[in-house]
């Protein structure tokens, strides 16, 4: 009776196995599907069918050195590739502004009524971001997938993809990303060198949904960036430095054509 029960007991496990081997099958993304999701996280960093503006807190974590913080109101248009960034504080920035038009990136110092040239690789303001950070993501033209699983983050059920990138003006060569299986948004990413070494880690730990004549968006609430090279060692740990990003106030519609000029943040910048 033992050896019979024994027998049942090995038959089932197997039959166990190879039920969650075929579950598991049964739920894995083809790569028509992964290809599919990772357009639709590239698709949720972009309005193109109208203008976005919001509010941005930028704080700047460095540790044991305090921390600084940065607000600023940013106007987008991405079916055109522009966008502002006017900075209203602190005092000692007030007025200081980015301009991305026809492909070209400027920085404004009204101190002394200049424009220079910048790049999507600069940090903005001192932090862990990229003004490339504040413009929608390009994944598929960019980049080529070399691979992906399904994956557990958090709570989040979430298919994690190696990219590859296939144009040389990205800010970095390597990525993997995050996405969310069930809304298709970016939980996580991490940037890497050429050479495989991890650069930086965002994390976007939720959404809020806005608003528009065309229908609804999901937009971070805030993100965390963490620079994986940048920090010091503090009782004997390391702490990295962080900038974490707030938006508020965000709404989706047509701004006037002059918010997208040298001229507009020349005003502003004396207000």
């Amino acid at each position: 009776m033992i050896r019979i029960f024994n027998v049942f007991s090995k038959k089932a496990a197997v039959a166990s196995a190879a039920f969650a081997l075929l579950s598991s099958a049964a739920f894995s993304m083809t790569s028509s599907e992964a290809e599919a999701l990772l357009k639709k996280a590239e698709d949720s960093t972009a309005f193109y069918e109208t203008d976005f503006t919001a509010s941005y807190e930028v704080v700047q974590d460095r540790p044991g050195d305090g921390r600084s913080k940065t607000n600023a109101t940013i106007y987008r248009r991405d079916r055109t590739s522009n966008w502002t960034i006017l900075i209203l504080a602190p005092a000692k920035d007030k007025g200081k502004g980015y301009l991305q038009t026809d492909n070209t990136i400027w920085f404004y110092d009204p101190a002394d009524r200049r424009f220079t040239f910048s790049s999507s690789k600069d940090k903005f303001q001192g932090t862990n971001a990229n003004t490339s950070d504040f413009a929608p993501m390009n994944f598929t033209r960019d980049y080529k997938i070399e691979s992906f699983s399904d994956v557990k983050l958090g709570a989040y059920d979430c298919e994690v993809y190696s990219l590859r990138a296939t144009s040389k003006s990205v800010d970095y060569p390597i990525l993997k990303v995050w996405v969310s299986k069930d809304d298709g948004l970016m939980r996580k990413k991490e940037d890497f060198s050429l050479s495989g070494q991890k650069l930086r880690t965002t994390a976007i730990p939720s959404y809020q949904v806005i608003s528009s004549a065309s229908g609804s968006h999901q937009i971070p609430v805030s993100m965390v960036i963490q620079d994986n090279l940048r920090g010091k060692k503090i009782d004997g740990k390391m702490a990295y430095e962080k900038t974490m990003i707030s938006i508020s106030n965000a709404v989706l519609k047509k701004q006037d054509d002059a918010v997208y000029t040298k001229p507009y943040l020349e005003l502003m910048s004396g207000r």
